[in-house]
């Protein structure tokens, strides 16, 4: 496009936009009624990309007036609203979805004439695919329950209308307590909750745990692992692959802090890095014999309406995570530089994120040796993993706990070895 005149450029590509909004959403339309006879869809694939294309020039032709795009969009309307009676008697539905999909691809053909062809056409790609996922979804709906429905909307209420509420700063001693921190915790733990419940329904008992396990490991495995121990504080049958589920939660944080150390120092911490990949995949294996033995026999699915949403356990949650911040900042202060080790540990009990990230930019500052992070890390690791194996064996009993400390055995003895003979070399 180097040898078009300037001003051309932008017209191709708002003309453009507008045809390809109505092409990817007119190539869903058309796919669904494909199956219909020959003049007997009200609009198909070539309907719709006419549609973003009207919308298209009216929006490139008219860019500072609005009536020519609102009149476009009244006719639009007019012409399926006519149409839509005879097409329901045809049909058998009342569905008024081509009509609306329609009205939305000429706002989107508008939006690219208006000089805006990237946005309009990934909004088209989200159309297309909620169109798509006609099936998915109305299955969805049928399958879920009441108090699932009001748990996703109580889980609404507390992240889109009271967190944003909440300031993002610190606040108490050494303004520790970020209150919108700390909500991100409950509603993490919400979240989880309602997770590991549709996983449990929808896949089985044993593999919706597991899904808890790896999905949770990807954020918090500490909050992984207190679900998964409620589970089986309430179903003891569980204990076998919730074991497995709680140690490949820990395999996840440690891929989780292998890939932040790569990331933020590259070659520089390549064998930090090689130590908490190895220790995440010997803790993937011993997950894998866990769940290996669990047995064929299904545990009785868990029931109550409490395990959707426990909003008990995640304030507590919630309420650990700032006393444990503040305790960090004062050790701190009373301990000083010297002191990096002893927050290491205290912070890794509930959060190993925090410190790795402060200990990697320490390092690429020069405040701290390699070794030195690395050692930091692997005390937060630690700490992190015996808060946990506390975690399993109080909440989910003896059955729970030996297992989860035989994965977490394996895990430490594997990066043991690594070190020790990294040492030697």
């Amino acid at each position: 496009m180097s040898n078009l005149p300037p001003d051309l450029v932008p017209t191709l590509q708002a003309v453009g936009g507008a045809l390809a909004t109505g092409l990817l959403v007119g190539l869903q339309r058309g796919w669904q009624a494909r199956e219909m006879p020959e003049g007997a869809r009200v609009a198909g694939l070539r309907t719709f990309t006419l549609i973003g294309f009207l919308g298209g020039l009216l929006g490139w032709g008219w860019p500072e007036s609005p009536w020519p795009i609102a009149a476009g969009l009244l006719a639009t309307g007019a012409l399926f609203a006519v149409s839509w009676p005879r097409a329901a008697d045809f049909a058998g539905t009342l569905s008024i979805t081509s009509a609306i999909a329609a009205l939305v691809t000429f706002v989107l053909g508008a939006v690219a004439g208006r000089g805006h062809p990237v946005h309009a056409v990934g909004a088209a790609v989200l159309v297309a695919l909620l169109l798509d996922l006609k099936g998915p979804l109305h299955r969805g709906l049928r399958r879920m329950q009441e108090t699932e429905l009001d748990a996703v909307l109580q889980l609404g209420v507390l992240s889109a209308v009271i967190l944003p509420l909440l300031p993002n700063e610190g606040f108490g001693p050494y303004d520790a307590i970020n209150p919108f921190q700390l909500w991100l915790a409950v509603i993490f733990i919400a979240a989880l909750s309602l997770l590991g419940h549709w996983a449990s329904r929808w896949h089985g008992v044993q593999h919706g745990l597991m899904w808890v396990g790896v999905l949770g490991g990807l954020a918090s495995s500490t909050a992984a692992t207190l679900s998964l121990a409620r589970s089986v504080q309430a179903t003891p049958a569980l204990a076998r692959p919730a074991a497995a589920a709680v140690v490949a939660a820990n395999g996840m944080m440690f891929i989780r802090m292998a890939v932040v150390v790569s990331l933020l120092q590259g070659g520089t911490g390549l064998r930090l890095v090689a130590l908490l990949v190895t220790m995440g995949v010997a803790c993937f294996a011993a997950a894998a014999v866990l769940w290996h033995g669990r047995g064929s026999a299904q545990a009785p699915q868990v029931e109550g309406e409490a395990k959707l949403f426990d909003l008990g356990t995640a304030f507590g949650f919630a309420l650990a995570l700032g006393v444990v911040a503040v305790l960090v900042r004062a050790a701190q202060d009373l301990m000083g530089t010297g002191g990096v080790y002893a927050v290491a540990f205290v912070s890794g009990a509930v959060d190993v994120d925090a410190i790795v990230l402060a200990s990697v930019h320490m390092l690429g500052r020069g405040e701290l040796s390699a070794g030195a992070t690395a050692t930091a890390i692997v005390l937060a690791a630690v700490a992190n993993m015996v808060v946990k194996l506390g975690m399993a064996a109080t909440l989910g009993g003896r059955a729970l706990g030996w297992r989860v400390a035989a994965g977490y055995g394996a895990a430490a003895a594997t990066g043991a070895a690594i070190a020790a003979v990294a040492a030697i070399a």
